[in-house]
């Protein structure tokens, strides 16, 4: 069995980012990965701007012992009132300038006094503050230059990287394109949900979980279903699914029972490159490719990767997950996951981890890289779900995430352990 780790590796190494660039709205682009730079064509923000409403002035005004009240402040008369979106005048000496936040800063103003600092009265406004140069104003640039890049390729949009696309005026952004999934489930006892159940069947989870982790990520699903137990079903299924996809995705029958056709079909249709992990839940994850034959005339071939040199022949990847739905769900996020993201394009896959505390005590240590489910207490260390097996899939709707525990390792309460949680891998 191959550690963790190395069949990380192994996946990551194989998974260059997938051809195809398209140019979509702004608004539309959310969870798209950058196909190129995102440089700013203009400061942001591209003027001096107020941060309060108030008045702006002139600080060298101040200085002036005229038109001084009674308690020494200074009184300048109002010349002009700006509000945000109209271009201001220059500001006249010996005079203040109405102004509201977000508004263009007047030429020749250097200070913005806010309102609760003034007294207004007619025409004038008395200041009651004596600011330095430069207060309360956000210069020109301060946020962006221009030219500047400010999201890099590789960079898998999120609202405020939107936010940020829109702030420069860029109303399309290039990304790859989507990543094409096909994923079916093996196994005769799975039911859909609404089917009557017979015995000894089971309601198909895993397929909506699936499902919902592909659709996260953004993928282009096709979903072939349940295929049956049998070796030339498994086939078949394969051969279709290949001509244009990307990646297959199957669930259940990767172990080595009578029962479990995926490895067969598998070899038979491509090759396997990878079969078990030395991680609990989930050994049997499978890697490898299966071959796209030739597919029909005028169709392009999504992903197209090295295979024979026969121009129609070609390989797209096939990961098999195990069919209980924990170990499932556990190898999706920690190998399934970042293999999308790197075929996406995405440059940065792996997810930020946690140094927490462990409130509990695991004497029984695995030869395997455990994963254990467990939540964050309100004391700030982590609380174990008392049932790890890999058929208990309450833990995951339970849990804030994954405890990373190395082969061979007890835990003792009190001691620092390294956490996942799946806000990291769930996004």
């Amino acid at each position: 069995m191959l550690a963790t780790a190395e069949a990380l590796a192994t996946l990551l190494s194989a998974a260059s980012p997938i051809d195809g660039v398209e140019s979509i709205p702004t608004l539309e682009a959310l969870n798209r990965v950058l196909s190129a730079d995102v440089t700013s064509p203009l400061d942001v923000p591209p003027m001096h701007t107020s941060s309060m409403d108030g008045y702006a002035i002139r600080v060298a005004d101040l200085t002036d012992i005229t038109d001084l009240t009674a308690a020494g402040n200074k009184r300048l008369p109002v010349s002009q009132r700006i509000p945000a979106g109209h271009a201001p005048e220059p500001l006249k000496p010996g005079t203040a300038a109405r102004i509201f936040t977000g508004a263009t800063v007047p030429p020749g103003a250097d200070a913005i006094v806010m309102q609760e600092q003034t007294e207004a009265a007619g025409g004038d406004v008395t200041i009651l503050h004596r600011p330095q140069a430069g207060e309360w104003i956000t210069a020109q640039g301060a946020d962006i230059r221009s030219g500047s890049v400010i999201l890099p390729a590789g960079t898998r949009l999120t609202p405020q990287a939107l936010g940020l696309a829109a702030s420069v005026g860029c109303a399309t952004l290039a990304v790859r394109r989507r990543v094409k999934v096909a994923v079916f489930f093996t196994g005769d006892e799975l039911t859909m949900p609404g089917e009557p159940l017979k015995p000894g069947a089971i309601y198909n989870s895993n397929r909506f979980t699936l499902r919902g982790l592909l659709d996260k990520l953004g993928c282009d699903v096709t979903d072939y279903g349940i295929v049956v137990d049998k070796l030339d079903a498994t086939r078949a299924t394969l051969r279709e699914a290949a001509v244009a996809h990307d990646l297959i995705l199957t669930c259940g029958g990767v172990s080595v029972g009578e029962e479990d056709h995926v490895k067969p079909a598998v070899e038979a249709e491509g090759r396997l490159s990878m079969w078990q992990i030395a991680m609990k839940p989930g050994k049997p994850l499978a890697f490898g490719a299966v071959r796209r034959g030739a597919a029909p005339e005028g169709a392009a071939l999504a992903g197209a990767r090295s295979g024979p040199a026969t121009a129609s022949v070609s390989e797209t990847f096939f990961i098999g997950l195990p069919g209980n739905p924990v170990s499932s769900f556990a190898t999706f996020l920690l190998f399934v996951r970042p293999f999308i993201l790197s075929l996406a394009g995405v440059q940065t896959v792996a997810p930020r981890t946690l140094s927490l505390r462990a409130d509990f005590t695991q004497n029984k240590a695995d030869r395997r890289n455990e994963f254990l489910r467990a939540r964050i207490n309100p004391a700030g260390g982590l609380d174990l779900f008392p049932n790890q097996s890999s058929a208990v899939l309450t833990s995951t709707v339970w849990g804030d995430g994954l405890i990373d525990n190395p082969p061979n390792h007890a835990i003792s309460a009190g001691e620092t352990v390294r956490f996942i949680p799946f806000s990291e891998l769930l996004n």
